[in-house]
């Protein structure tokens, strides 16, 4: 049987030494002249030989792996993010592994267990509710993708929610808007969103109308059955801001079944700018999320950090929101 090549014969018909080649399939994390690592990776080719990752991971203890746990791979606003973040990765020498918790806390515990038996070296997260406490243990870096004061102790890289919400709720009152309803995403990562809300209102001296506020999953149906209850108020809003594009989404579908028309009789604004608001019928004139930022910022910490030594100050980095204007807001009808 002939024998598989071995890192000696890379070395030999590349014409340096076994460590320099050591040094090429490290991946960037040691500085090799280009024409020398090119010189390598042409006598690897040449020979087929085909690095043990398994084996080098033993030496280094890292398995240039990292895992992405988002709450749902359904959602149009997580693939831009992920592919970001994995395009950044990929460049610096590491794999990612894609993780799905659906929103469930158990799912997320046993996702992170076996990131953890696997020696992954680092992680990002959307978490469900898992504590800091147990995000520390892991050993590895952790960036929390989201602005939330509950993972202040850890990295965290997110869209700034609060001014982006408080731009959305201006541009409605700018429009002459003075009823607006808001659709509070559950869990509490739309907490942020919420405070946009009242501080933009009180700023305005529009008192607080817990009649407009209505609480619901971040989901289609979640966005139909808040959008159905705010529209039952005897006094319902002229405007709606939905937490996120999928429930805004769901709300025109809403408002169009009652009978009713977007902007004519009710005006909507969402939040992400997924790709579907632009294709909609009127399109969703919504606050945009720079998903590619998002990604790339969060890669860039996990690398930073899993070459840093020593202790570090945890960073919180806010990425603008932007507002995009379409068709789905107006001015309020005339009383």
């Amino acid at each position: 049987m002939t024998r598989a090549p071995t890192i000696h014969d890379v070395a030999r018909i590349a014409g340096v030494s076994k460590s320099t080649v050591s040094r090429v399939l490290q991946n960037g994390e040691v500085s090799v002249a280009e024409e020398t690592r090119q010189a390598v990776l042409d006598a690897m080719a040449q020979v087929g030989y085909s690095h043990n990752a398994i084996a080098s991971s033993l030496r280094t203890s890292r398995t240039n792996m990292m895992m992405l746990v988002i709450p749902s791979i359904a959602n149009p606003f997580w693939p831009s993010i992920a592919q970001s973040l994995q395009n950044t990765l990929v460049d610096a020498g590491y794999s990612l592994v894609f993780a799905n918790t659906d929103g469930k806390s158990s799912q997320e515990r046993a996702l992170l267990a076996m990131a953890r038996r696997n020696r992954f070296d680092a992680i990002a997260l959307n978490p469900v509710d898992i504590p800091v406490s147990e995000l520390k243990a892991l050993g590895v870096p952790v960036v929390v993708l989201g602005l939330r004061r509950a993972y202040a102790e850890l990295d965290q890289v997110g869209s700034d929610s609060y001014e982006g919400t408080r731009t959305g709720i201006d541009y409605l009152l700018r429009k002459g808007h003075r009823r607006i309803g808001f659709i509070w995403g559950e869990p509490s990562a739309s907490e942020s969103r919420f405070r946009g809300y009242c501080d933009a209102l009180n700023a305005a001296q529009i008192a607080l109308d817990d009649h407009f506020v209505a609480r619901a999953d971040y989901t289609m149906d979640g966005g139909r059955i808040a959008t159905r209850r705010l529209l039952q108020q005897s006094e319902r809003p002229t405007a709606i801001f939905a937490s996120n594009d999928i429930m805004a989404l769901a709300a025109i579908q809403e408002i169009t079944a009652l009978g009713l028309k977007v902007p004519d009789d009710i005006s909507l604004l969402g939040m992400d700018d997924i790709e579907p608001a632009a294709m909609s019928t009127p399109a969703l004139s919504t606050i945009g999320k720079d998903k590619v930022a998002l990604g790339r910022k969060a890669a860039e910490l996990l690398l930073a950090r899993i070459n840093q030594k020593g202790t570090w100050e945890p960073q919180r980095i806010a990425v603008p929101c932007t507002l995009i204007e379409r068709q789905t807001v107006g001015a309020p009808i005339a009383p």
